[in-house]
């Protein structure tokens, strides 16, 4: 019996490979064959990875091929063809499941390609390697691969019946410790956008629900912190998904966290109110936006109507449950720099949660990829293939938006810097003209040639903010010192942030902790915790000059952003121990 490893690269540690467990546990194939499955990530040393996959000896090697790590993989086949002279090599995914035939000429290392979805040909490959039906290569549908000097691209395999996967992990969750958790319940999408891979796969299959849903069932009995649904189009069925959503509700466990990708302009009204009734925290949605010009969106074939889109997003955000991620694309046809602004401004006055602002990547196989000559689109060689410059976006402004990009990152969807952002921004003309100010000083400072710990982006932020006479200076410190305890205790702040309460409020503050019915009132869950353990976990603090507010932070539980649970004590509350005597 031949020995086939499965190996992925992931982007990091934390990401687990949903591929590589569909395709042991399909048909039971790890039962039937000598399969072992091996898990990288691209930050570990070429040779590292080499030795290990060498020790296991291995006939057959497989990779999951993405644009992350194929650089890496174009590398590492080389090396191993070295080591394992007489190892078939072999590749899956979206990265090489188009023009197949090109990435075997230019990759000798690599000696076959599965293409499209990979548990029907992987099952019949491992069956024709150990001696069962089908007997040749040529009987494998979806299989590119090398004979002599030719290259053979076999018919494509019909799309499987999405009520035969398996659930891809183990009973106990071993497989992915501390690791994200990836599901689907449906593959295809019902759109056609030019930049995406997902278009190519002409309607949608879904999972059956009563397959869906014991599954589900296992990730919420064993409490796992999040749950990642990797469907492309989420909601684009309205009864699968309020069947997952309805069910998630009704067992919420109170702890997991599931993320989806919606279209947020398919959500009704009844929809709407439904999520209104969800547990803070149970949901999460990343949603496309891309951009807001209508030429842009036309291009694309994006059809998403903002003005809906908007007024959802809104709704969901008054109900003050649901964490909502927006997303962006710099570098799609029409759009130039000041276009971009102001998609960016559109999206930024929704107050999502995070706004992730991304670069068009052109994808083999797309429509972008093959009209990229209509559009003067220049790209990056290499993986991930990243837009430089188009018709309408010269390399300067790719640049600019690069470090905005960056600047959005940091203060933004980091989380740490949240309600001095919201006092900031509407003090410059746009959002947009914020954080490109705040880039230009950045690169002016070579900020972008350092690491900055904490500390010193509190020092960027509070040098650029002295050159608008428009901020209150003291109003920022005390809004950022709020930020700051939000994310941890306070132990070491800026020289600079000076504004504090302390000397008023010690004592009080002190008798609040020393204070057993105190603690049962606003931290009942710490009841019977000792006094000083509940110090330590938590902070109490007086914020603010004319209107001073009392603080309680919680740092045992956390939103989705890492910053601490909190509430506003009344200052009576806070009682002077000599007042009491």
């Amino acid at each position: 019996m031949k020995k086939i490893v499965l190996a992925a690269l992931s982007a990091k540690f934390i990401h687990s490979s949903l591929a590589l467990r569909y395709l042991t546990k399909f048909n039971h194939n790890k039962e039937k064959h000598n399969l072992q499955t091996m898990e990288f990530t691209i930050n570990q040393r070429l040779d590292y990875i080499a030795d290990e996959i060498y020790r296991q000896e291995p006939d057959v090697i497989l990779f999951s091929c993405y644009i992350w790590n194929v650089e890496m993989l174009r590398q590492l086949c080389p090396l191993l063809k070295k080591i394992l002279p007489d190892c078939v090599i072999g590749f899956g995914g979206p990265e090489v499941s188009y023009e197949s035939d090109t990435f075997l000429m230019e990759n000798p290392a690599v000696d076959f390609v599965m293409r499209g979805e990979g548990e029907l040909v992987f099952t019949e490959y491992l069956n024709y390697l150990d001696g069962g039906n089908p007997a040749s290569l040529y009987e494998i549908k979806s299989l590119t691969f090398r004979d002599g000097e030719k290259i053979v691209s076999t018919p494509q395999q019909e799309p499987l019946d999405l009520a035969l996967l398996p659930f891809p992990y183990e009973e106990d969750f071993s497989d992915v410790q501390n690791q994200i958790i990836y599901y689907e319940s449906s593959r295809g999408c019902p759109y056609s956008c030019g930049y995406c891979l997902s278009s190519i796969e002409k309607g949608v299959r879904f999972v059956p629900l009563d397959k869906v849903l014991p599954d589900l069932q296992k990730f919420l009995d064993k409490k796992v912190k999040q749950v990642k649904f990797i469907d492309r189009t989420f909601n684009c069925k309205k009864s699968h998904a309020m069947g997952i959503w309805r069910y998630l509700h009704e067992h919420d466990n109170g702890v997991t966290n599931f993320h989806f990708e919606i279209t947020a302009d398919l959500i009704d009204q009844e929809t709407i109110d439904f999520l209104k009734t969800v547990r803070k925290g149970l949901f999460q949605f990343e949603i496309g936006v891309q951009s807001t010009n209508p030429q842009t969106i036309e291009a694309i074939n994006r059809n998403v109507d903002f003005e809906k889109l908007s007024g959802i997003v809104k709704q969901i955000k008054a109900g003050g449950n649901i964490h909502q991620h927006l997303d962006l694309i710099a570098g799609l046809p029409y759009e130039d720099y000041e276009s971009f602004g102001r998609s960016f401004n559109d999206v930024y006055a929704l107050q999502p949660e995070q706004l992730q602002l991304g670069f068009l990547k052109v994808l083999k196989g797309s429509m972008i990829y093959h009209r990229q000559h209509d559009y003067d689109i220049v790209y990056h060689d290499t993986a991930p293939y990243e837009v430089l410059t188009t018709h309408k976006l010269p390399y300067d402004d790719t640049l600019r938006l690069k470090y905005i990009e960056e600047m959005v990152e940091t203060y933004y969807n980091s989380g740490k810097f949240l309600n001095t952002l919201d006092y900031l921004v509407p003090l410059y003309d746009t959002p947009f003209a914020f954080f490109e100010q705040l880039s230009q000083y950045w690169i002016a400072q070579n900020c972008h040639h350092q690491s900055l710990s904490k500390i010193g982006l509190c020092d960027v932020l509070w040098e650029f903010v002295q050159q608008n006479p428009a901020v209150n200076l003291r109003k920022f410190q005390w809004l950022l010192k709020f930020d700051l305890a939000l994310h941890e205790k306070p132990k070491k702040l800026p020289v600079w942030l000076t504004v504090s309460n302390d000397k008023q409020w010690h004592q009080q503050i002190f008798s609040f902790y020393c204070s057993s019915e105190q603690i049962q009132k606003y931290l009942p869950h710490y009841a019977g915790t000792e006094n000083k353990v509940v110090a330590r976990i938590s902070h109490l603090e007086v914020f603010g000059d004319e209107q001073p507010t009392a603080i309680l932070f919680d740092y045992d539980h956390r939103d989705l952003l890492s910053n601490a649970a909190y509430q506003m004590l009344p200052l009576d509350e806070l009682k002077n121990p000599a007042e009491e005597s």
